[in-house]
């Protein structure tokens, strides 16, 4: 596919912690590998957390940190690329109404919301839950029936009346939840973070058919919902044990889209092009293969597609989602 074609990266992570570093300009090294990236959407990382103040604000720290990264890039210094054009942040859905201050200050510390001509778009809290407590990160609360839980409805409805999006990062047994709150948030625009949070280590392993069967259901109901679109992103994680994390020789564009085919195929045939945007999950799929191989590899899966639906995948669907400039294309 053509290098020329633009690309949104709709789902990347930047954070300095003791031993795990990844900023602007390790971003800036990894686009700079032939294909046309013009803009991102940054997602809550637990980055640049505020050291005082309220808990439920101390997330506001890393809105304000982006946003400052989003002002570099902005200023054409580094680029063309626009890095961080959309930022997603994080607040504790398990506060319920008062979650609305929260959201304010984000929305403030990022310049306004993205329909506003700001960078703020939504809040992503991740909500992932097993019975196999080493297939979820234990630095977030939750639980298995987290969206059945009044205050965390009371937030969601918070999010959708200030016209925020939702990033819902869940395994693939969780969908149903997303379904349910889906249909009870119609007018809640909701984003399926990394295919669908595709399982097949821990107490999964050697199960692929059945995850695949129970995934390939979830994801054909989750779909009639018209507010929900999915990221085609994640698939370099441990967490799906497609193994190329642990091989001594890096993967090809063409092993990924091999190994790849039934899930994301499964995502642009059921959603449409419409409702599936790109994300590298970068530096995270970092630890399976390089920038542009991933790319590549998607590219590779779509090379059947119309130009039309391309354009729907690697940029048009994430800019109409996080209402994200139309600069960053044209």
């Amino acid at each position: 596919m053509a290098a020329t074609l633009p690309v949104i990266d709709a789902h990347h992570h930047l954070y300095d912690r003791p031993g795990k570093r990844y900023l602007l300009d390790d971003m800036l090294e990894d686009i700079r590998c032939g294909h046309n990236v013009r803009g991102s959407v940054f997602v809550q990382a637990r980055a640049m957390l505020r050291s005082d103040g309220p808990e439920e604000m101390k997330s506001i720290g890393e809105t304000e940190f982006v946003n400052g990264i989003a002002a570099m890039s902005a200023s054409g210094i580094y680029g063309d690329s626009r890095l961080c054009a959309g930022i997603v942040g994080y607040a504790d859905l398990r506060l319920g109404r008062a979650i609305r201050p929260v959201l304010e200050a984000h929305i403030q510390a990022g310049g306004g919301t993205s329909a506003a001509g700001g960078r703020f778009c939504g809040i992503r809290q991740p909500a992932t839950w097993d019975s196999d407590p080493s297939l979820f990160n234990s630095s977030y609360p939750t639980s298995a029936d987290m969206f059945e839980l009044p205050a965390v409805r009371e937030a969601i409805g918070e999010l959708a009346e200030l016209g925020l999006t939702f990033d819902a990062w869940v395994l693939f047994a969780q969908i149903p939840h997303i379904t349910t709150l889906a249909r009870s948030f119609p007018q809640l625009r909701i984003v399926l973070d990394h295919c669908g949070g595709i399982a097949l280590s821990g107490q999964y392993q050697g199960r692929s058919d059945e995850v695949f069967a129970r995934w390939r259901a979830a994801i054909r109901e989750l779909a009639d919902c018209p507010n929900v679109t999915v990221k085609l992103s994640g698939l370099g994680m441990r967490l799906s044990a497609f193994g190329f994390d642990s091989r001594e020789v890096a993967p090809s564009s063409a092993e990924l889209a091999t190994a790849w085919q039934p899930w994301v195929e499964t995502c642009i045939e059921t959603f449409g092009s419409s409702r599936c945007m790109y994300g590298s999950n970068f530096p995270v799929d970092k630890g399976s293969y390089g920038y542009g191989i991933g790319l590549n590899a998607l590219k590779l899966l779509c090379e059947r597609a119309t130009p039309s639906e391309k354009e729907d995948v690697f940029w048009r669907t994430a800019m109409r989602f996080y209402n994200l400039p139309q600069h960053l294309i044209s």
